[in-house]
């Protein structure tokens, strides 16, 4: 697992409900084989790719993509997880909402104003979530990928969209990148990422809290 929680790359990424964080990775490792892990893995991968770029490469461009930027994917599973999961370029099948923004809870300012280009890493993270296929049947992912390096810094899995989820992967950002103050954490106007657990993890570590215009993802 050491390996897999920096590796991932995305757009939309799901704790066990309120169990330890060791007692999550005995879990995952438990439940879902190896083979599963490393296609879940590379599924997130080449979804990340495909949004990061524009929704614009092939599978030969995508693959050449991601190897560029370390990631240890066959050409062979680039195509299959494409053909799996709709992904073509510009006519791409979009996820459902995972979030919902209508709701009454307070937003944080859009601090990013669709300008993504940072300089260093831990200037700006960005989170969000997905739904995944395991053994298990359909979990969520909650991710924290680092806006410059594109690095997965954080996450968390849960069958449940809960503020808990969130609140886990960006506590395990914390712990392990423990960024300085003012760093910028951003998502969409999700009720989870409105809830009181999640801004109160950001006002203790001191960071800036951002968030999407309703109904846009930046």
């Amino acid at each position: 697992m050491q390996e897999h929680r920096l590796s991932y790359s995305i757009q939309r990424m799901a704790k066990l409900f309120e169990v330890s964080l060791s007692g999550y990775y005995g879990w995952l490792k438990r439940d879902i084989s190896p083979r599963e892990q490393h296609k879940n893995r590379c599924e997130l991968l080449v979804k990340s790719a495909h949004l990061d770029t524009k929704e614009s490469y092939g599978h030969e461009r995508l693959h050449q993509h991601l190897t560029n930027h370390g990631h240890d994917i066959s050409l062979y599973m680039v195509r299959q997880i494409k053909q799996e999961n709709g992904i073509y370029c510009k006519r791409h099948k979009r996820f459902k909402t995972t979030t919902d923004s209508n709701h009454n809870k307070p937003v944080y300012p859009n601090l990013l104003e669709q300008q993504f280009d940072v300089v260093a890493p831990h200037i700006a993270w960005v989170s969000d979530i997905t739904y995944i296929w395991t053994s298990e049947g359909w979990v969520y992912l909650a991710a924290v990928k680092d806006l410059y390096s594109k690095e997965i810094v954080g996450y968390a899995l849960n069958k449940h969209m809960t503020a808990d989820l969130v609140c886990e992967a960006l506590n395990n950002a914390i712990k392990y990148k423990r960024p300085a103050r003012g760093l910028i954490v951003h998502s969409d106007r999700g009720s989870q990422y409105c809830s009181h657990q999640y801004r109160q993890i950001i006002e203790k570590y001191g960071l800036a809290g951002s968030m999407s215009r309703k109904g846009t993802q930046a």
